[in-house]
């Protein structure tokens, strides 16, 4: 019996380069969707096919396949509100055009939409965060990402076995800049001895989980028999100050925590204090549960990128 084919969307970016190995070390045959000409060397020898393609324009995959993990789209809250209309014109249009030549092809395949824990209303009271809690459209971002959802019901409805993942914050080497963890370090790095660091509010707590269990959680939602729900949040349960993640970065790097400078147009009006999501469904229904320490993912990070280089 041949291995099952699984489609990954936007394979060449953060998550999806790491979701490839691990739905390759899964026992999948992995073909992967990306904007560049050719895979990048770290993943090219664990896919079995690779296109470039535009999913705006066009559905590439034209062979039968089992399943479709779809990463694709434009991320991140902040950028956001500079192409509100941008960003939701690009996320939903792909789904479209994956979902309408799913049907064309008529053959039973598995789709998981990956969308973002942004999507929930604050929560004030630091509850944690169950699928069933409201949603909030408090940026473009997450407009897109309530559109993306409203899609995959649709299409669910039209006779596509699809579900729909809301992971909260990720973490983990290969990470980009315009993250925590990512701009931490830099920063760290950066800074002259005695120097303050200029910071935005690191007394709010968020829930982060390391990359390759996230994509963990994506392979065992599309890897299961049967699934009792459409929504799975993905998350660790549990929150770590800015702080937190600063301490952890200085202790990687061998620095002492430097004084901090507050930007106050780095904060932002009303942010909860703590968010916290609940993977409950998740663990109960397919057994998954976070393997990596917050902590091993901010060494692993740090120890992988470059330090700049000395004057």
């Amino acid at each position: 019996m041949s291995s099952p084919t699984l489609v990954v969307t936007g394979a060449t970016g953060f998550v999806g380069r790491h979701l490839v190995r691990v739905a390759h070390d899964a026992g999948y045959r992995v073909w992967a969707v990306g904007r560049e000409q050719t895979a990048p060397e770290e993943i090219a020898t664990l896919l079995d096919e690779y296109f470039e393609a535009d999913l705006t324009r066009e559905w590439p995959v034209t062979a039968p396949v089992d399943a479709v993990i779809h990463l694709a789209g434009l991320a991140a809250v902040g950028p956001s509100f500079d192409a509100p209309q941008r960003y939701i014109e690009v996320n939903s249009r792909m789904v479209t055009v994956m979902c309408e030549a799913i049907l064309d092809a008529g053959h039973p395949t598995r789709v998981l939409a990956v969308s973002s824990g942004a999507v929930y209303a604050p929560r004030l009271d630091g509850a944690l965060v169950t699928e069933s809690s409201p949603t909030g459209a408090t940026s473009p971002y997450a407009v897109a990402k309530l559109l993306v959802e409203s899609q995959a019901a649709y299409y669910s409805h039209r006779g596509i076995d699809i579900a729909v993942a809301r992971p909260f914050n990720h973490i983990g080497p290969g990470q980009d800049p315009g993250f925590i963890v990512p701009d931490l370090t830099r920063a760290v790095r950066e800074l002259a001895d005695g120097e303050r660091l200029r910071v935005g509010n690191l007394e709010t707590a968020r829930d982060y989980t390391d990359v390759r269990d996230v994509a963990g959680a994506y392979v065992a939602i599309v890897s299961a028999g049967q699934r009792r729900d459409f929504i799975y949040n993905v998350a660790s349960g549990a929150s770590r100050t800015g702080h937190e993640i600063l301490t952890a970065i200085c202790e990687e790097l061998g620095r002492p925590v430097p004084p901090l400078i507050v930007d106050a147009a780095r904060l932002r009006p009303g942010d909860p204090a703590r968010i916290t999501g609940s993977a409950e469904r998740l663990r109960t229904e397919f057994g998954w549960a976070p393997t990596i320490d917050w902590r091993r993912s901010v060494a692993e990070f740090v120890a992988t990128q470059e330090a700049p280089p000395t004057v």
